[in-house]
């Protein structure tokens, strides 16, 4: 159900007011909810994930793993922390400062909007809502109307948790969005498509609001000569195969080295069976797909090259067998947009100079992946750019919350987790506290000792 334009107006002023308060800026106040929101997580496991399940047959062990195991360890590192990121900071204050002291001083941006997408609903709407009460902000939250079981639970988890002038829930579609975005915030924290990250950037810049745009793009998933193609294969196929593809940071083609090509090929099969002993068709540990039109897009692709694996689906079910494309051309339908899906395009290369031109000449993506040896992945990755990466694995750099995860370019701006997340949501304010003992003259017109001040300037720049 869609929330009304005339309550949408209601809580932005509710949690304008209540921010006004100062209430949120006691530190001991935000941990105080931080506590509550581990407490009402726990209450409302089981919903969340019943609801997962029921949206995107994504069973209790995935939906722990990626979705709420990762937001349990956000807010418990996030009570442990919350006082030392927010205190006070002393900085050296240089020579032509002086006697003064200088200050850095954590302090919330204010009022914010977090909007979310569907592949992974509890995650990626509760991390950054981890930074925003450690930092002492207010939040609307917009979760994704393609998962409505979820949507729902979460719209229910926030109201037994949080009063609404500082936590609250907004439902809806594009129209909704377009409503959310006219109003004013201090943050937007939005994570969803390269094309919805233009639209809120659009209806934002006339009130110069910073934003943390977490988006997408294809991922590159380098198998290189002198990869170990068992363990290559096996971690690839499970990262493609978690959520069904569905992933912002999933391997989205794979570019082999034609000498392993046929090798690297037996291999997924071979893994990939023993991921699924009895294959995914009846899987209760293989997510569907989200909706009917994700899944034509998908099964469209299909006829962009020959499958040499896979490739059989149930639209019924919403199921796609995962699947490997021999023979793609690089400007291939397939190739042109982010997959978000089990299928896997295959390219070949001889040298890793075609795939540094190849990778450079498009978009940055929000991951790449390299298998191979460490000195030629260190060599790739300084040529190349994207918002993370991994060597001889996938997926895994989102798992640990001390290295940042964001993207750049169009896969987005800014990053979050641990205390990037508490610094996302906050401004750090710079501070000087000058004595009144003293009133040194030097920098008083009419600058009689100018001479010494550019004397002393040039030495602090030796």
């Amino acid at each position: 159900m869609n929330t009304s334009a005339e309550r949408i107006q209601e809580l932005v002023e509710k949690q304008r007011a209540f921010y006004a308060t100062g209430t949120t800026r006691n530190v001991k106040w935000r941990k105080q909810q931080l506590k509550a929101f581990n407490a009402g997580l726990k209450k409302w496991e089981k919903p969340l994930c019943d609801a997962l399940w029921q949206d995107l047959h994504k069973s209790y062990e995935e939906a722990f793993m990626t979705e709420l195991g990762l937001v349990y360890g956000e807010i418990g590192e996030a009570i442990r922390q919350v006082g030392k990121w927010a205190k006070r900071r002393r900085k050296g204050t240089p020579l032509t400062v002086m006697p003064s002291a200088s200050y850095i001083v954590r302090e919330p941006l204010g009022c914010t909007l977090i909007v979310s997408p569907w592949n992974y609903p509890v995650q990626l709407l509760l991390n950054p809502l981890v930074g925003c009460i450690a930092a002492g902000c207010t939040a609307i939250l917009k979760p994704s109307p393609y998962v409505p079981a979820v949507s729902r639970t979460i719209e229910d988890f926030i109201a037994d948790t949080f009063p609404e002038e500082y936590v609250a829930v907004v439902q809806g579609n594009r129209q909704v969005n377009g409503e959310l975005f006219r109003h004013r915030y201090d943050l937007v924290f939005l994570t969803g498509s390269p094309s919805l990250g233009r639209i809120a950037m659009a209806a934002q810049a006339q009130y110069l609001t910073p934003m943390v745009l977490e988006l997408g793009g294809k991922s590159p998933c380098i198998v290189d000569k002198d990869a170990n193609l068992r363990i290559a294969a096996r971690r690839i196929a499970w990262g493609k195969c978690l959520n069904s593809g569905q992933t912002c940071i999933a391997p989205d083609y794979l570019f082999l080295h034609q000498d392993i090509k046929d090798a690297f090929v037996q291999a997924f099969r071979q893994e990939l069976s023993g991921l699924y002993p009895d294959g995914t068709e009846h899987s209760d540990k293989f997510v569907h797909i989200v909706k009917e039109s994700a899944f034509d897009r998908l099964t469209g692709y299909l006829k962009d090259g020959t499958v040499i694996a896979g490739g059989r689906y149930d639209k019924d079910r919403l199921w796609i067998e995962p699947t490997l494309l021999d023979g793609v051309s690089p400007d291939a339908p397939v190739m042109q947009e982010e997959i978000f899906g089990p299928i896997f395009p295959i390219l070949t290369f001889r040298d890793r100079a075609d795939v540094v031109r190849f990778v450079t000449a498009r978009e940055k993506p929000l991951a790449f992946y390299y298998f191979g040896n460490r000195a030629d992945a260190w060599e790739i990755i300084g040529q190349t750019t994207s918002g993370g990466a991994c060597i001889n694995d996938t997926i895994m750099h989102i798992a640990n919350s001390q290295v940042p995860f964001g993207g750049v370019g169009n896969s987005g701006m800014g990053s979050y987790h641990s205390e990037r997340s508490f610094l996302a949501f906050s401004h750090e304010r710079a501070v000087i506290q000058s004595p009144t003992w003293i009133d040194l003259k030097f920098r008083y017109m009419p600058y009689k000792l100018f001479g010494i001040i550019k004397k002393m300037l040039l030495l602090g720049a030796e």
